[in-house]
């Protein structure tokens, strides 16, 4: 490289540190060629840092112009898993057999190869597997089954953060997997546990979980979590009040470090089982055992007032909401009631709010900006919908007069009108006077998008 210093000129004086930020932004195949440039920059490609996280996505399908997903993945470990320790693996579902049966020997290659070589994984991400899916048959599925618990038994000694994502089991599967969790836990307590779990879609959806008597006490055998994500669907008294009893006993303030659950994590959908009763006396007891448990709950597509209000109770400590609702003209639903009583129940603890309606048919803009007066906690804002333009504005003067812990806003308006250019112009005009006054702090996007 010395030898061409005209071409390469500055890069052989650059310090270790700015190379390694530079390589962290390449593709795998720019960086094999970067470490064939000299043997100094090998050396650094080497680096355990640059290889530490890993995303693999899944599709079975097979390319001339590419590697399969099998080789890919078996070979990324066999070369470079002695420094991999965040792997994130997400699965596009099979539509037929033949891509189960490829997703099926990758996903077996890939966590034989982790066991083989015996990855020092701390996280580990295996999301959208929908094992209900018809492509799966129940050969495959019982299959991926056990080798994920062949994993959990074999080579996930480190692990302390797992996701399990979209895998949807059915009763059986679900329960062979979390009673495999249990077991590694108490192998590896008291000097290692997981830490992190994330259960949300873990079951078919058509699933009345919450119904199944198994599941709280399989849960309540779980020590150390300082964080839960489930489907609403599981979500019952019996289950709160097994989490409560944790805490009582030797549960989830066991473990390392004496950790207790500090963040519980809820999706609900529309095409899941949601509309069971959960008492407020069972929240009210678990925010007793947990003074500082945030909730965070995720809707989409649940647009009925009654069922949100069911979920929605004043006694849980809601730290975050997002709902995504889309809904035609004629359906008989207004998200008022949840802007204008439901929400501001939560003043004092809501932190994030993201709403992404299609409310065509109602303004909203003055709810809106009440909701956001008076949530005195709200730090992160985002919102796609059918809004004035000018309620950008108020929203920006709110925050610079009164909200200052509001740091990150993000609008996206919705628009039928054909002649997008001129609301655009609008919004350029309204945010102008307020952008040399911008805390560093403040982040703000605002745009204007044609809603198809």
């Amino acid at each position: 490289m010395s030898s061409d210093s005209g071409r390469f000129s500055g890069w052989d004086t650059l310090p270790d540190v700015a190379l390694l930020h530079i390589f962290k932004r390449l593709s795998d195949a720019d960086r094999s060629r970067a470490a064939r440039v000299c043997h100094h920059w090998y050396r650094i490609m080497r680096s355990p840092c640059l290889w530490r996280t890993r995303c693999f996505r899944f599709n079975g399908r097979l390319s001339k112009y590419k590697q399969s997903d099998y080789g890919s993945a078996v070979g990324y470990i066999h070369s470079l898993g002695v420094y991999l320790e965040r792997l994130e693996v997400t699965v596009c579902p099979p539509r037929s057999t033949v891509l189960a049966q490829r997703l099926h020997d990758t996903i077996w290659g890939m966590f034989k190869e982790l066991v083989s070589v015996r990855v020092p994984l701390t996280s580990l991400s295996l999301v959208r597997l929908e094992l209900d899916r018809s492509g799966w048959t129940r050969g495959y599925r019982r299959s991926v089954v056990n080798i994920l618990i062949n994993f959990l038994t074999r080579g996930a000694s480190k692990l302390n953060y797992l996701c399990l994502n979209g895998m949807r089991n059915d009763t059986q599967q679900g329960r062979d997997v979390l009673l495999a969790l249990v077991k590694y836990q108490r192998a590896l307590s008291p000097h290692s546990s997981l830490s992190s779990l994330d259960l949300r879609d873990f079951f078919s959806t058509h699933l009345p979980v919450q119904f199944n008597s198994r599941l709280p006490r399989i849960l309540q055998k779980l020590q150390g979590l300082t964080y839960l994500g489930l489907s609403y669907s599981c979500l019952s008294d019996e289950l709160i009040m097994s989490l409560c009893q944790c805490h009582r006993g030797k549960g989830w303030t066991s473990g390392r470090g004496g950790k207790i659950l500090q963040k519980f994590s809820l999706q609900c959908t529309r095409n899941e089982p949601h509309h069971q009763l959960v008492c407020g006396h069972s929240w009210a007891t678990l925010v007793s055992s947990y003074p500082d448990l945030k909730v965070h709950i995720s809707v989409d597509q649940v647009i009925n007032t009654d069922s949100l209000a069911k979920i929605l109770l004043p006694e849980i400590p809601l730290r975050k909401f997002s709902m995504t609702g889309f809904y035609s003209p004629d359906e008989n639903w207004s998200i008022k009631p949840l802007l204008c009583h439901m929400l501001p129940r939560y003043r004092h603890s809501l932190q994030y709010l993201t709403l992404d309606v299609s409310n065509c048919v109602e303004s909203v803009d003055e709810e809106l900006l009440e909701l956001v007066a008076v949530c005195e906690r709200l730090e992160d804002l985002r919102v796609w919908a059918f809004m004035d333009v000018q309620t950008v504005g108020s929203l920006l003067h709110m925050r610079l007069t009164q909200r200052f812990s509001l740091n990150k806003i993000k609008v996206r308006i919705y628009s039928l009108n054909d002649n997008v250019t001129e609301q655009e112009d609008e919004l350029k005009n309204v945010l102008s006077p307020y952008e040399q006054r911008f805390p560093p702090e403040l982040q703000v996007l605002a745009a204007v998008i044609p809603f198809i």
